[in-house]
């Protein structure tokens, strides 16, 4: 028996609490792992609140990602006692996911646990710091084909207060770019420019309907929320620009 945060939604309603479940329940896949540390993503939150369409299959255990240890193997790459980081692949949505103790997964979505992480320190980056860190790999790589340097302009994150944007800033201020965040959380302001931020611009600037093209600003972009936002940024964007868009806090439309 292990403890899991189970949903359930049958014919009484939508249910979400941890549960006691036996090892028999875990779904199809080649490894048993223990799961030490998982992170609380938007989708997790969506899913156990279940405000959006996120969960495929009934009864789920959400977690899109987790990190841990092999305590079974039928996987030719994964032996007993091996350390695991685990993102996306729908589980938590498909399959059942990592908020829980156990996990009954497929050795092909799994990646070694790199010898200078922890688990928790794996797990503290987590899926949002992965996306950020993807997001501005992009960016560079666009910059270095473009010849664009750090002070040719600023690089705005939106959404900056959540966990993609605030890793995106503090990268890309480490790196050397004028980042600019956007947030409707005047009261964070501090805490974004101790990330690195030389200026912090209110959301409703970019958050309603705008011009189709409007005057040119940011060198990058960083697109946590989407909708009006992302237009309104892809507006704003220089001539040889980039815009890495990675989230639809705000919508999808």
């Amino acid at each position: 028996m292990f403890k899991a945060v189970l949903l359930e939604k049958n014919d009484a309603g939508f249910h979400a609490g941890v549960s006691q479940i036996d090892e028999s329940r875990l779904p199809e896949g080649d490894v048993l792992v223990a799961v030490e540390y998982s992170t609380l993503n938007y989708k997790d939150a969506l899913a156990i609140t279940n405000t959006g369409p996120v969960v495929r299959n009934w009864p789920m255990v959400p977690g899109i990602d987790g990190a841990g240890t092999i305590l079974e193997s039928n996987h030719p790459d994964w032996r007993v006692g091996e350390g695991f980081i685990l993102n996306g692949w729908g589980v938590g949505e498909t399959h059942w996911g990592c908020l829980a103790e156990r996990a009954r997964l497929k050795g092909d979505w799994l990646v070694p646990l790199p010898a200078w992480f922890t688990t928790r320190q794996a797990m503290a980056i987590g899926t949002a710091g992965y996306t950020a860190m993807l997001s501005v790999m992009a960016l560079q790589d666009h910059f270095a084909r473009k010849g664009t340097k750090h002070d040719d302009g600023e690089v705005l994150v939106t959404g900056a207060t959540g966990g993609v944007g605030s890793v995106a800033i503090a990268l890309l201020a480490k790196m050397g770019y004028r980042v600019v965040a956007s947030t409707g959380k005047a009261s964070e302001a501090d805490y974004l420019r101790t990330l690195g931020a030389q200026a912090v611009i209110d959301r409703a600037e970019l958050g309603t309907p705008g011009k189709p093209l409007q005057k040119e600003r940011w060198i990058g972009i960083v697109d946590c929320v989407g909708s009006h936002t992302l237009v309104n940024a892809l507006a704003q964007t220089r001539y040889g620009g980039a815009v890495a868009a990675c989230g639809l806090t705000q919508g999808g439309d």
